[in-house]
């Protein structure tokens, strides 16, 4: 693991175990829960229509290659 990450962690670690605000250490936890919850249930119900609707086209074999994207969406890219 890269040195530098592992000394964020373990300031973060000694912060938190020097904490006495509950109302911040509540708003950590409830970051924490969020970040661990499943996107999935935070989007849309269009949203997830469209994702299903891609996942099926792809399982039924209607996909097109990423050279004729390019050709018609490349002036955007």
């Amino acid at each position: 693991m890269d040195l530098e990450l592992q000394n964020k962690k373990i300031e973060l670690i000694q912060w938190l175990s020097t904490l006495e605000d509950s109302s911040l250490i509540d708003k950590l936890m409830k970051f924490r829960e969020k970040e661990k919850s499943d996107w999935w249930g935070s989007i849309s119900d269009e949203e997830r229509s469209s994702i299903q609707k891609g996942i099926d086209d792809a399982n039924e074999g209607k996909l097109k290659p990423n050279s004729e994207a390019q050709k018609i969406y490349g002036k955007w890219l």
